[in-house]
C-alpha cells in the first residue's frame, strides 16, 4: 500500500482525505439542516451550533491540507475511455467543489463572528472575530452559506452519480481508483 498517488491510481493519503471530507461534509450538511429548525428554547440550541462550527473550522483546515497534498502529489490521469467533454466537465465540477468548500466555511465564519465573538473549537483553540464592518453581515453571509451548502449538496450528488455511471455503465476504473489503495511501488 502506498500513501502517494501513481499515474493510474490514488494512494492512501488522497483516498483517506477524500472520504473523511465526504463523510464530514454530509454530516455537516445534515446537522446544519437540523439546526436551522431549532428554536431558542430547544435544549440543543447552543450545543449543536457549537459542534457544527467546530467541525466546520476543522474541515476548513483539512481543505488546506487536501490542497497542499494535491500540489505535491501526482494526479492520476483520467481513464483512457473518458471523452473530452467528460474530462472538461469533471475538471469544472472539481473546481466548483473546491470553490464551494471554501465559500461555505468563510460564510459560516462571517455568520458566527458577526457579533464580535470568536469561534471556540471544542475548547482547543478559538478563531478570533474580525470586524469587517459589513452591514447585515450575519444575514448576508447566512443566505450565501445556505445557498452554497445546498448547491454543494447537489454538485456532490452529481459527482457521486457520475462515479456510479462510470462504474456500472462505462465499467471503467474511475470509482475503483478512489476505493482501493494503490499497491504499486
Amino acid at each position: 500500500m502506498t500513501i502517494k498517488n501513481s499515474e493510474s491510481r490514488y494512494g492512501l493519503g488522497s483516498i483517506a482525505i477524500h472520504w473523511i471530507m465526504a463523510l464530514t461534509l454530509l454530516g455537516l450538511y445534515l446537522l446544519g439542516s437540523y439546526i436551522v429548525d431549532l428554536s431558542y428554547y430547544d435544549p440543543e440550541y447552543k450545543t449543536l451550533p457549537a459542534i457544527h462550527k467546530g467541525i466546520g473550522v476543522l474541515m476548513f483546515g483539512l481543505l488546506f491540507i487536501r490542497m497542499f497534498w494535491a500540489l505535491f502529489n501526482t494526479k492520476p490521469a483520467p481513464v483512457a475511455t473518458a471523452a473530452k467533454h467528460e474530462k472538461r466537465i469533471a475538471k469544472l465540477v472539481h473546481h466548483l467543489l473546491y470553490a464551494l468548500m471554501f465559500i461555505i466555511p468563510v460564510t459560516g465564519y462571517l455568520i458566527s463572528t458577526a457579533d464580535g465573538r470568536p469561534i471556540d473549537v471544542f475548547g482547543l483553540f478559538s478563531v478570533p472575530a474580525i470586524d469587517l464592518g459589513i452591514n447585515q453581515q450575519e444575514e448576508l453571509a447566512g443566505d450565501l452559506h445556505l445557498w452554497s451548502a445546498n448547491i454543494l449538496a447537489g454538485v456532490v450528488a452529481l459527482h457521486a452519480l457520475a462515479a456510479l455511471k462510470h462504474h456500472f455503465i462505462n465499467r471503467d476504473q474511475t470509482l475503483v481508483r478512489m476505493l482501493k489503495v494503490n499497491s504499486e511501488n
